[in-house]
């Protein structure tokens, strides 16, 4: 029983920390309209599961898209608007090479380092933004998660009290640090977070705002509704600054 209530202790007061440390997401001031429509379309973490949709959807859109891989043989698609470049978020000459010429960046990093400390979210988002503002590139929309900031526990309780706690602390730690890095940077930013990612097909009737989540059950999102409305906010000015989480109904 003693356990119990120290594992209980041990979860609620990471919820509290990661609360405490992800963006505290405020309401958007009033919106100034439609923002610039960009051409040139970088995307960071383009062989994850959201880095996909967003190149096959941005190329939908009309896009021309550079994609970043460390592996570009792991993006198996091809495009006469699509340019695959090697680069690694930690290398920042990589970084800003495939950042000169664009106007706007989607972010979707993540990686599988689950069960110790890391940085590379935060560290490699960092670098990301000091490319940006090198070559004058504002917009940027990137993908963290709730259960983070001002979204911490809607995740649902069952990753509240066991996932989130037991396999991916470290994890939700850096993507806390990632939300601070993004929030207090100079660019026109949106922190999108989205619930349990699936491999769903695009519904396009996601929920969307600032009290998204549910603080009992599981909330999920295929990883092509999380791409359609990253997108969404390139063009839009209803989020900017702020930090909406994103779910299916």
């Amino acid at each position: 029983m003693w356990l119990l209530i120290v594992f209980s202790l041990y979860a609620v007061t990471l919820s509290i920390l990661l609360a405490r440390a992800g963006h505290r997401a405020q309401p958007a001031a009033a919106s100034r309209g439609e923002a610039a429509v960009p051409d040139r379309l970088l995307i960071v973490g383009a062989t994850g599961g959201t880095g996909r949709q967003l190149v096959a959807q941005a190329l939908e859109r009309g896009y021309r898209v550079t994609a970043l891989a460390r592996r570009p043989a792991d993006l198996d698609l091809e495009h006469p608007r699509l340019s695959v470049v090697r680069g690694d978020v930690l290398d920042a000459a990589s970084l800003a090479a495939a950042t000169e010429g664009q106007d706007a960046v989607l972010c979707a990093l993540g990686h599988r380092r689950f069960f110790y400390p890391t940085h590379i979210l935060s560290r490699g988002t960092a670098n990301l933004l000091a490319s940006m503002a090198k070559h004058q590139v504002r917009r940027v929309v990137v993908e963290t998660a709730l259960g983070i900031g001002s979204s911490a526990g809607r995740m649902g309780l069952y990753y509240t009290l066991f996932t989130i706690p037991v396999i991916l602390p470290w994890y939700f730690a850096d993507k806390a640090r990632q939300e601070q890095v993004v929030a207090a940077s100079d660019a026109d930013w949106v922190i999108v977070r989205p619930g349990v990612l699936t491999h769903g097909e695009k519904r396009g009737d996601c929920r969307h705002g600032l009290a998204v989540g549910s603080f009992l059950r599981t909330v999920r999102i295929s990883r092509a509704d999380v791409a359609s409305f990253m997108l969404d906010q390139l063009t839009s000015n209803a989020y900017l600054r702020t930090a909406p989480g994103v779910c299916n109904r």
